[in-house]
């Protein structure tokens, strides 16, 4: 009998080894990408007000990364960066598109290019070469022109994706918005999206697998969410706190739904285990709106409110479930791990890491990450940043200050260690200007008809 458990339990064992190790063949992908949704907005990631069971599942039944990234701290750079794998500084794409204009700046910001080329080859003109069935649902934000919309990016299908950076006419029909059919008045464009995606899914041919690059408008400004939802959550706020705002927190609501109605669908078509599930977000929270606490500033800022972003990945039998991975990760790693788990080899240089290796073997890369962001923003001076390990340090352009973080110690950048440890702020700021270098890093220059405050 003890034989019999022993050769039982060996087998359950080996059988576990068997169900988490790399899997081999093509999945289909969906790619959730949240807009101006910080890590801190989510349950999963310790946000109590907020409720997001769908999206909570998703990291129990699958991975969460403590240290994700968004490429930059605007929408349009991390976007790029996403579909090519490159850094917006290589890319010379470093503003929303088209960019703040700011009056009397002490710097002029470089003619940085506001259009995704359609030299560069994206994540969907790769898996299309793949036989993959290619579909784009909502913002796409990279490029004014209709020749630098998704179809002209390797997309067979785009719904809701043109120049727009938000619902310009709301979040409630009628949207009139470009390349989404007009819908019912009152339909709830959260809604409407996901019923898009929804009917993709139950009428594809199992046979050929998609890439769904589900972009939501959700959870950009104009905040607009449900009456009911934002009554309930009004309810819930006995005192004021920004951490709680209930228009923002039903919103949120909305979308954790309609990401749930979209999985119950994989489900009942029985496609979850076969489907690489990838959950992040272009930049962190808007600060008008919400609090990123305990991280610093939010939306267009350099510290951690403003490119601390949530990523989950779950894929049903083929990832181990309920793991958190405290490898720091960037935008650009996700289009390396989609080409990786669907067997393709990119081309070219690409600034980007295979997440596959960290999720199965427990790699850890020991690279710095980059940011540089030659513009104004709100209350922010244009900027780079590095981080590398714990450490992190910030550049500002117009008088050359730097401040340097220890990340594990002060997650809310609250102490500048740059006199007690010069040390590092010189190896950082060295390690920094060499990569500005090698990506050919645009710059801002000197305005010569800037006018002084008090002059």
């Amino acid at each position: 009998m003890k034989k019999i458990l022993v050769f039982t339990a060996i087998s359950l064992l080996l059988l576990g080894q068997i169900s988490f190790k790399k899997p081999d063949i093509q999945p289909n992908v969906i790619l959730f990408f949240i807009d101006d949704m910080g890590a801190m907005d989510l349950g999963c990631y310790g946000n109590v007000f907020n409720q997001t069971p769908n999206i909570d599942k998703l990291a129990q039944n699958g991975v969460k990364f403590s240290n994700a990234y968004s490429a930059c701290t605007v929408c349009s750079p991390s976007r790029a960066a996403l579909m090519t794998g490159k850094y917006p500084a290589r890319l010379h794409i470093t503003d929303w598109i088209a960019g703040h204009v700011k009056k009397n700046p002490k710097l002029l910001i470089p003619d940085w290019q506001q259009f995704l080329p359609q030299s560069e080859k994206t994540t969907a003109e790769y898996l299309k070469e793949k036989g993959y069935s290619t579909w784009h649902i909502g913002k796409w934000h990279l490029g004014e022109g209709e020749q630098y919309y998704p179809k002209n990016q390797g997309f067979d299908l785009n719904i809701g994706g043109s120049n727009w950076g938000h619902p310009k006419k709301g979040f409630f029909a009628p949207y009139q918005m470009p390349n989404l059919e007009e819908g019912p008045q009152g339909e709830y464009l959260t809604d409407r999206l996901a019923n898009e995606a929804i009917k993709l899914i139950e009428n594809h041919d199992a046979s050929k697998p998609f890439y769904l690059n589900y972009w939501d408008y959700a959870v950009h400004t104009p905040v607009q969410a449900k009456a009911e939802k934002i009554e309930k959550y009004k309810k819930q706020v006995t005192t004021p706190d920004k951490q709680k705002n209930p228009t923002y927190a039903a919103m949120i609501e909305s979308l954790d739904e309609n990401i749930g109605r979209i999985l119950e669908t994989l489900d009942k078509k029985k496609l979850l285990e076969n489907t690489l599930i990838i959950f992040a977000a272009d930049n962190g929270t808007l600060m008008n709106i919400a609090t990123s606490k305990p991280l610093r500033e939010g939306k267009g800022w350099c510290y951690e409110g403003g490119t601390r972003t949530p990523l989950l990945m779950y894929w049903k039998g083929k990832i181990e479930g309920g793991k958190v991975i405290d490898e720091p990760v960037i935008t650009m790693d996700l289009m390396l791990t989609i080409l990786d788990f669907t067997h393709t080899k990119p081309i070219g240089k690409l600034d980007g890491k295979s997440l596959k290796p960290v999720l199965f073997e427990n790699k850890n890369y020991d690279r710095p990450l980059f940011w540089h962001y030659p513009h104004y923003h709100e209350g922010n001076n244009p900027y780079s940043a590095v981080r590398l390990g714990d450490w992190k340090l910030i550049e500002f352009f117009e008088d050359n200050k730097i401040e340097l973080y220890n990340l594990k110690d002060n997650i809310g950048e609250t102490e500048n260690l740059v006199a007690s440890h010069s040390k590092k702020a010189e190896e950082l700021q060295k390690l920094l200007h060499k990569w500005r270098k090698s990506v050919d890093a645009q710059v801002p220059s000197s305005n010569p008809g800037y006018i002084s405050v008090g002059k």
